[in-house]
């Protein structure tokens, strides 16, 4: 694959063509790790996308790369990074890492009080968070929101979950807790030959 320039850009609503897109590989490429995911539909990406709370990479002929959004919780006591993906042709490539950072510089910007956290069961994933601050946490002291948990139910491992009463399950809760990082600067990825990211006032 020739090397494309890829722009790595905060989600507006022109990328709502993309949605179906992103939700087709996020589940195939859960059916194929043999993981359990939340599933999301097609609307509900699109309004991540109108409210400037999602990332997307594209190259410059207009190819999707890969997406990642936010979530508030407890009147934005905490803040959830999630749903990162990545197509199968760009992966291996660091696009997933440069969208990380990308995804959680704006978490930061946006609620600079908020802890941050994400769960997943993807040991890449928890490398990423690792080295932007990051720390293994239970669930207990990520949000007690139930709409966050009912987003689970759609999950293969749902009833690991509901057994455990939801103390633990097959995921990996991690969290940026900013009373620690106050300042601490994100990793930041860059590979100026292929990556641009557009900044967006």
């Amino acid at each position: 694959m020739d090397n494309p320039i890829i722009f790595v850009r905060i989600a507006n609503q022109n990328d709502a063509p993309y949605a179906e897109e992103i939700i087709t590989e996020t589940e195939q490429s859960a059916i194929a790790r043999g993981s359990g995911i939340a599933k999301r539909t097609a609307a509900s990406v699109i309004e991540k996308m109108r409210a400037g709370k999602a990332v997307i990479a594209l190259t410059d002929t207009g190819e999707w790369v890969g997406f990642a959004y936010i979530e508030t919780w407890e009147e934005g006591r905490f803040v959830s990074n999630s749903g990162l993906i990545v197509a199968p042709k760009f992966r291996n490539s660091g696009v997933a890492r440069s969208i990380k950072d990308r995804i959680f510089k704006m978490s930061r910007r946006l609620y600079p009080n908020s802890k941050i956290f994400s769960i997943t069961s993807g040991p890449a994933i928890m490398r990423m968070n690792s080295k932007l601050g990051f720390l293994p946490v239970s669930f207990a002291e990520i949000t007690h929101d139930e709409h966050f948990w009912e987003g689970c139910k759609s999950c293969v491992n749902y009833d690991i979950l509901e057994r455990k009463k939801k103390c633990n399950c097959l995921c990996t809760a991690m969290l940026f807790d900013p009373e620690y990082f106050i300042d601490a600067q994100p990793v930041v990825y860059q590979q100026t030959e292929i990556y641009q990211e557009v900044a967006h006032s």
